[in-house]
């Protein structure tokens, strides 16, 4: 297939024409409204109708009614129209529409205060609703028919209501035991912690035994005094927790255990259901992260039947995503792996055979999103076209043809029609804010609406999207914001803005490139804001994310390095103010580059920083660092605690107070380095905030690294 590839000359980026306007930003706009007014326009609840061939989506207080095959509005309902029927029927009026969910394309459903009700939209009538509906805030739900049989988690036991009827089918939950949630830290693609048969007649769920995972304290400093709340942190060579999966059976009312055999801390995920429920599917992981096994179970007995197939990985596998069972062939299914060294999609028969390898390529498959009403085809989202961009396409199970749903060159995220017959195409380019179109099967497309320049009132500057190469002739997708007002002969200082971990890709062409409009206030202050994925990041193929394996924080700095020295060959850069910010795996990078390479930055902003990965959780630590037992050499060398006598220039540290992904011990253990070495650098805490200050305090945040970037640079 043709690629499309963005300019990578350095003497002609794609750039975009400064906006004659005057107004400029505050540090509470650039924050707190840059993900709302400040964002491209998004069309509030824009779906699908059920079994129609329209939509619908909600804008400034009014409902429209639109064809699927024109993106012509047919019908619409105002709020004061809306609210003159629920007078009528002594129902308290709304201030605006809440989330609607359509019943068909004459009714749909809508909440008042705590009670709902349905709306005809032909005959303008209200009604008493006709569905069940469970309560939303109960934790852990999980809805097989809605609102009649789900179920949810209370005080960590497992509880089913069917019809109205409660059943607690765990009775030993308690802070060390845990059922029914997420496992395993939320690795491997888990999200939830149970999961239904097809027909409703079984609910697996997570046995998670976490007695001897270490206490962690998080202490609450609003309380007078101080309150300790311990939570279980696995830390990396340590033990961990110990997995099991149940099955409930909805008739006899037993719950059974699969018998999974191996170490005890081995991984259990992608879990799945065989059409037929008689059987259920994990792929079995071992602690090194390097061999899993999918395995199948008998459903009832919860006996190991076979091994479908195994894979290893000399430096890890990470299996994210469950079997997919082929629409309208239960004896076949599709598997997600990077073996051949980027992630496509495998067929498989049942009985654990390749039948054939359905996507090829040196281009990721990002998602499947689901076959079309005969199963013919898959539909799936992928960067195909460029590692930059993303796309919709579709694949014959049967012949292996690729085609690409979705034209233009940039990002594409695209929901489908229950029938797989028509996609809604939300689409965003490096300068274009957002598009919403219709794509129908046959490859006709319509418009439905495309949103302004969010930031047209304002003086902004110009912003491009690029790569350069790595020192192994590597090409590496940049970002760049220039001053507003800016003058090629003059030099300015940079603010490097960097993340460079595992499961990230800043730089995409999407709106701004991916940036943000903080970046644009920056811009306002003078500042060239710069941004490299490098490798490590996701998105590029096994190879290039592997790279740091055994060794982060070496070649991601390589690579960061390299747009350095692109920096310092521009004649517009003032390569003795550069700066440096970033958070979480970003943050260790920021005090990697000011210790390790000292004297390149003069400033920098580390926001909750890894300093020393054994200090990090299991799960996500020994995948790229194997346990410190095993990797002595990477772990020593990559501990920032080793580096701290090395800094050169201005050094901000910031935490959150309650942090329990990157635990404030590390920044802790970095300040007592620093004062043991007579080291000076900056601190701040932020009490009552996780891994990320959000909220109000948010723009706080920002506004502090902003003066001291501006003091400093």
């Amino acid at each position: 297939m043709k690629k499309i590839f963005l300019s990578v000359s350095l003497t002609f980026l794609i750039s975009i024409t400064s906006l004659a306007q005057n107004k400029l930003l505050t540090i509470q706009d650039a924050v707190l409204k840059g993900r709302s007014t400040l964002a491209p326009k998004r069309l509030q609840n824009l779906g699908f109708i059920p079994n129609s061939a329209k939509a619908s989506y909600i804008d400034k207080n009014e409902l429209f009614i639109l064809n699927t095959v024109d993106a012509k509005i047919v019908s619409s309902l105002s709020l004061s129209e809306f609210n003159k029927t629920l007078a009528q029927v002594g129902i308290d009026t709304v201030l605006a529409f809440d989330a609607l969910k359509w019943k068909n394309e004459n009714a749909f459903y809508f909440k008042n205060k705590k009670s709902e009700s349905l709306y005809n939209f032909d005959k303008k009538t209200i009604s008493e609703s006709d569905r069940k509906t469970a309560d939303a805030s109960l934790e852990g739900l999980d809805e097989f028919k809605e609102g009649e049989v789900f179920a949810y988690v209370k005080e960590n036991n497992v509880f089913i209501s069917s019809n109205g009827e409660v059943t607690q089918i765990t009775k030993d939950g308690s802070y060390e035991i845990v059922n029914g949630k997420s496992v395993h830290r939320d690795e491997f693609g888990i999200h939830k912690g149970t999961y239904w048969s097809p027909n409703g007649n079984y609910l697996a769920y997570y046995r998670m035994d976490q007695t001897d995972v270490t206490d962690y304290p998080i202490i609450d400093w609003s309380t007078y005094p101080a309150h300790n709340e311990n939570i279980k942190y696995p830390m990396a060579g340590n033990k961990s927790h110990y997995v099991k999966l149940l099955v409930y059976d909805l008739k006899k009312k037993t719950a059974t255990e699969v018998k999974v055999e191996g170490p005890k801390d081995q991984y259990l995920t992608n879990v799945s259901w065989s059409p037929d429920e008689k059987k259920i599917y994990m792929a079995i992981l071992n602690r090194e992260q390097n061999y899993y096994k999918l395995n199948e179970y008998d459903a009832q007995s919860g006996a190991f039947v076979k091994t479908l197939f195994e894979e290893k990985d000399e430096k890890y596998t990470e299996p994210s995503n469950p079997m997919l069972f082929v629409k309208n062939n239960p004896k076949q299914f599709i598997w997600q792996s990077r073996k051949d060294g980027f992630n496509h999609f495998y067929l498989y028969n049942v009985d654990g055979s390749l039948a054939k390898q359905l996507t090829k390529g040196n281009w990721e498959v990002k998602a499947e999103n689901g076959f079309d009403s005969k199963g013919e085809n898959l539909f799936f989202h992928s960067n195909e076209q460029s590692p930059v961009n993303q796309d919709f396409y579709l694949v014959n199970l049967k012949s292996g043809k690729i085609t690409r749903l979705t034209q233009g060159n940039g990002f594409h995220t695209v929901a489908s029609n229950k029938e797989g017959s028509c996609f809604l195409d939300n689409f965003t380019s490096c300068y274009t804010p957002r598009e919403y179109r219709f794509i129908q099967a046959n490859g006709k497309s319509a418009t439905l609406y495309k949103a302004e320049n969010p930031l047209k009132e304002y003086k902004t500057g110009n912003w491009s999207l690029f790569s350069i190469k790595n020192n192994q002739g590597t090409d590496l997708y940049c970002r760049m914001f220039k001053p507003v007002d800016f003058d090629s002969t003059k030099k300015y200082p940079v603010l490097v803005y960097l993340y460079n971990g595992p499961h990230s890709q800043l730089v995409t062409n999407t709106w701004m490139a991916g940036g943000e409009v903080w970046y644009e206030y920056m811009a306002e202050k003078g500042f060239i804001i710069f941004t490299l994925d490098g490798r490590g990041t996701s998105n590029r193929g096994k190879a290039f994310e592997q790279a740091i394996h055994r060794q982060v924080g070496t070649v991601e700095m390589e690579d960061q390095l390299s747009g350095v020295s692109y920096l310092k060959g521009l004649p517009y850069v003032d390569a003795t103010r550069l700066g440096v910010h970033g958070w979480s795996y970003g943050g260790f990078m920021t005090t990697s580059l000011m210790t390790r390479n000292a004297g390149i930055f003069k400033v920098a902003a580390a926001g909750g920083p890894v300093i020393d990965w054994s200090y990090y959780e299991i799960m996500y630590g020994e995948r790229y660092m194997d346990s410190p037992q095993e990797n002595k050499e990477g772990y020593d060398k990559n501990n920032l605690l080793n580096h701290v006598d090395k800094l050169k220039g201005k050094l901000l540290m910031i935490h959150g107070a309650q942090d329990d992904v990157v635990v404030w011990q590390h920044s802790i253990m970095y300040q007592k380095k620093a004062v043991d070495k007579g080291v000076q650098l900056d601190y701040y805490v932020y009490p009552g905030h996780k891994h990320n200050v959000l909220g109000k305090d948010r723009a706080h945040l920002m506004e502090k690294i902003t003066n001291y970037f501006i003091d400093n640079l």
